[in-house]
C-alpha cells in the first residue's frame, strides 16, 4: 500500500505532498518517477510551453540552383556541393 510522501519542488523549493492516491495513479500508468514538481509549478511549465508551441517558428530557407532545370529555388536545408538539389516541380518530377 502506498502513503503520502513530502517532496520538494525542484523549481520552487517549497514541500508538496505526493498523495498515496497519486502514487497509485503513477503506478497504474507504469510511470517510475515521483513528479519533480508541485502542481503550480507544473501548472506553471505547461502554460509555459503551450504558449512557447503555439507561436509558429518561421523556417529558415536557403538559396540554391536546381541540378536539373538550373532555376533558383529556396529549400529548407543547407545544400551540399556534391549532392544535387532540386526545386519543387523537379523535385516532383522524380518522385
Amino acid at each position: 500500500m502506498f502513503e503520502d510522501k513530502i517532496l520538494v519542488c525542484k523549481d520552487c523549493s517549497r514541500e508538496f505532498v505526493f498523495t498515496a492516491r497519486e502514487q497509485e495513479f503513477y503506478e497504474s500508468k507504469g510511470f517510475q518517477n515521483e513528479p519533480l514538481r508541485c502542481k503550480e509549478c507544473r501548472d506553471l511549465k505547461k502554460s509555459q510551453f503551450n504558449r512557447d508551441s503555439s507561436v509558429k517558428r518561421e523556417r529558415e530557407m536557403y538559396d540554391a540552383v536546381c541540378s536539373e532545370c538550373g532555376r533558383e529555388t529556396k529549400i529548407p536545408f543547407k545544400p551540399h556541393l556534391d549532392k544535387p538539389v532540386y526545386c519543387s516541380e523537379c523535385f516532383s518530377k522524380r518522385k
